[in-house]
């Protein structure tokens, strides 16, 4: 069984997954992290290719991951949005978490790295609001479990994540 984590850019999938891989002695992956070490900066396949061809290298990356075991794999926040790549994760045994955060939480965190995150390149709260509102029935419609993250810390949502999907902490 693989733990999948989705969610908005800032609402902790990074941050979880390493905590959960920590709890459980389960490898960790992140989506992102595998496409820049192989492909290069996501903000220059943005520029240069469009978000188009990176959606795809993001497809081949979850393909790769999906079929490992054992794994907690932190994803970008658009992965999901194509709906063959939760497919995947699922049929590869992976059970979706949807990190959900409120929009006061999220640009808090997220609203000002624009350099790293090119969706979110000069954003405004409303325009990351727009988002969210877009994205959260994608994300609560392909999970298969929803943590509430606001006023929790890691080990919080870490632990509740493990325990939703049946996972175990190391002795």
């Amino acid at each position: 069984m693989n733990i999948v984590l989705c969610g908005m850019m800032g609402s902790g999938k990074t941050t979880v997954g390493i905590r959960i891989s920590e709890l459980t002695g389960m490898r960790w992956y992140d989506t992102d992290d595998l496409i820049t070490q192989k492909y290069g900066k996501i903000s220059d396949i943005f520029e240069f290719y469009g978000e188009a061809r990176f959606r795809e290298l993001e497809s081949e990356i979850v393909h790769t991951v999906a079929g490992e075991d054992r794994c907690v794999i932190s994803t970008g926040g658009g992965c999901v949005l194509k709906p063959e790549n939760s497919l995947t994760f699922k049929q590869g045994g992976g059970k979706i978490v949807f990190l959900k955060a409120s929009i006061e939480t999220l640009f808090a965190r997220a609203g000002h790295t624009g350099d790293e995150r090119p969706l979110l390149k000069n954003t405004t709260f409303e325009q990351m609001k727009a988002l969210l509102d877009a994205r959260t029935p994608v994300y609560s419609g392909c999970a298969d479990f929803t943590v509430e993250t606001d006023g929790k810390n890691v080990d919080e949502v870490a632990r509740e994540v493990i325990a939703a999907c049946g996972a175990r902490e190391r002795g």
